[in-house]
């Protein structure tokens, strides 16, 4: 058996001024398949951008959640309406005093500008027809926001941080700031380095603990039957060798990819000393 034809994921490098759906759209063109992508840019931002092709878009969900690196330049003594440089910038003066950005929990607002859909609407859609609401608010997690290095109106960051933080937020707690450039190089273990490179699904997935099936287990997996685990101990991917031992004792739910001849045909949940297929990839 063998995945789908044209799966895979393709490690793009955004440039600035276009969307993340332009990306999207121009390789749909470029491939003639369905297309779609583990994780938004703003326009103004450039960087890591993961673009899943064919049966691989239903791996997103394994994907997104992958912490993010960015590296970003805050413009101090300026404050911009949409807190990036396509909004309207105002000149202050005022250099904030301390740099220090916040780390650990922290509840953000999503911005206007977002791609977040309230009522079944993007908000940036209601922000081009003049409209403001009151946005939801989530808590995310800032893993480290290094400052390396500053000087006159500028300031440059290394910030880590969990997936769905806004980074143009995060800036703007400093007050009279705002994210002049944002570039992202690090996708939970995708780098920058790596763009241009197309992944198979099980390279894409390499993160997550492997099961490798045998013939009668893989016919199973096929047609979407859980299977209990026959041989101990499996396979593990970059995870580590504790992967190992939660799978054979069933200690935890995790998600495991179940391979054949080094392919990938499913990604399974580990449920009561079960693996029960979540997306089958024929």
């Amino acid at each position: 058996m063998a995945p789908a034809a044209e799966a895979g994921v393709l490690v793009c490098d955004k440039p600035a001024g276009i969307t993340s759906h332009d990306l999207v759209a121009q390789v749909r063109r470029e491939r003639g398949t369905k297309v779609g992508h583990a994780g938004t840019l703003d326009p103004f931002a450039t960087g890591l951008l993961l673009v899943l092709l064919g049966g691989a878009t239903r791996l997103q969900r394994y994907l997104l959640p992958l912490t993010k690196t960015y590296l970003a330049t805050a413009r101090l003594g300026w404050r911009s309406s949409t807190g990036d440089p396509d909004g309207e910038l105002t000149e202050t003066g005022r250099i904030p005093e301390q740099l220090a950005l916040p780390t650990g929990r922290v509840r953000q607002r999503v911005p206007m500008t977002s791609a977040v859909k309230v009522a079944g609407e993007r908000l940036y859609r209601k922000a081009q027809r003049g409209e403001t609401i009151e946005t939801p608010e989530r808590e995310v997690e800032i893993l480290r926001a290094e400052l390396l290095e500053s000087g006159g109106d500028s300031a440059a960051y290394e910030i880590e941080c969990s997936s769905g933080t806004y980074v143009r937020s995060l800036i703007e707690t400093l007050a009279d700031a705002y994210c002049e450039s944002l570039r992202r190089v690090k996708i939970g273990p995708f780098t920058i380095e790596q763009a241009g490179q197309e992944l198979s699904p099980n390279e894409a997935l390499s993160f997550l603990p492997e099961y490798r099936l045998d013939a009668d287990e893989s016919q199973a997996v096929s047609h979407g039957q859980a299977i209990a685990p026959s041989h101990s101990p499996p396979a593990t991917g970059s995870n580590g060798p504790d992967s190992e031992r939660e799978i054979a004792s069933g200690q935890r739910p995790v998600a495991v990819r179940l391979t054949s001849d080094d392919a990938l045909l499913a990604v399974a949940r580990l449920e009561e000393d079960v693996l029960k297929p979540e997306v089958v990839l024929i």
